[in-house]
């Protein structure tokens, strides 16, 4: 499909992508150690986890790095391992976002990261592993942005403005059907109303501080025009309330700081991309 062609003054959103991207782009936390799983570059293991995992058999904490079954290989012990690591750090008041909800372990490289296992979600920012999430943009055929707001019971970002869709791609899930999935949770809305999205394309890589470790997510995006009957409802209790907004009004609120720091990359640089007439939607 073709773009969609705003007004939206092109610097304007050029500055405020860069801004935003310069503000995830952080190191860890002082005090953080590179950790490796299975002998291979993995993240960075927060202090206050380093020193819950200090006794746990199969784990080496040295001056300058942390090792979790160093002499493994990926399989069902290591896995195992990863799952006693899980439960420490739980224990310990190290994973606030605990879910009983597996994700992919992968290997530290921008280029070609590589599964060595899964791991409890609530343990992942605590270790500084990579994280990959998925999100939608979907647009009306007026040309107003479908966004949610996120539910106040929120762990992270409470009552603020989000993509419609967004969440982590599970264990060996396709990034197609996580997308699928988080769409149905979140918005209500079949595979079949959201077909005509462009593929799923990765952006940016966020490096950012936050409260219990440190968050290192692959961001994918793609975008829609939903059918004009194809009308949004959350279904999982995440989000409080859906609209569609005009992309003034979108960029009004992002200006102000509105919508989470992932929504605010993924909204900004499609609204940049449909100012420049890019090809896509």
């Amino acid at each position: 499909m073709p773009a969609s062609r705003l007004t939206l003054p092109p610097e304007q959103l050029q500055s405020l992508l860069s801004t935003l991207l310069e503000r995830t782009c952080e190191p860890a936390h002082p005090g953080s150690l590179p950790l490796s799983v299975a002998g291979e570059c993995c993240g960075w293991v927060f202090p206050k986890a380093c020193d819950a995992l200090s006794a746990l058999s199969g784990i080496e904490i040295l001056p300058d790095s942390v090792h979790i079954g160093r002499h493994y290989t990926p399989g069902p012990a290591l896995d195992a391992l990863l799952a006693s690591v899980a439960q420490t750090l739980r224990s310990a008041g190290c994973a606030p976002g605990w879910r009983d909800e597996l994700l992919d372990l992968w290997t530290d490289s921008s280029t070609t990261p590589t599964r060595i296992g899964c791991i409890e979600r609530g343990v992942m920012r605590p270790l500084g592993l990579l994280t990959q999430a998925v999100h939608l943009n979907a647009w009306s055929a007026s040309g107003n942005l479908w966004v949610a707001r996120r539910a106040l019971t929120k762990a992270t970002d409470p009552g603020m403005w989000d993509t419609l869709v967004g969440g982590l791609i599970g264990s060996q899930e396709p990034p197609e059907l996580a997308l699928e999935r988080e769409t149905d949770e979140e918005a209500g809305l079949s595979a079949s109303e959201i077909a005509e999205r462009t593929p799923l394309r990765s952006i940016t890589r966020m490096l950012r501080r936050i409260p219990e470790g440190y968050q290192v997510e692959e961001v994918l995006t793609c975008e829609c025009i939903l059918p004009a009957h194809a009308i949004p409802a959350n279904r999982d209790g995440e989000v409080m309330e859906i609209q569609q907004l005009p992309p003034a009004k979108v960029l009004e609120m992002l200006q102000a700081g509105a919508f989470t720091i992932e929504a605010s990359i993924v909204i900004t640089e499609d609204l940049l991309r449909r100012s420049l007439s890019t090809p896509g939607i």
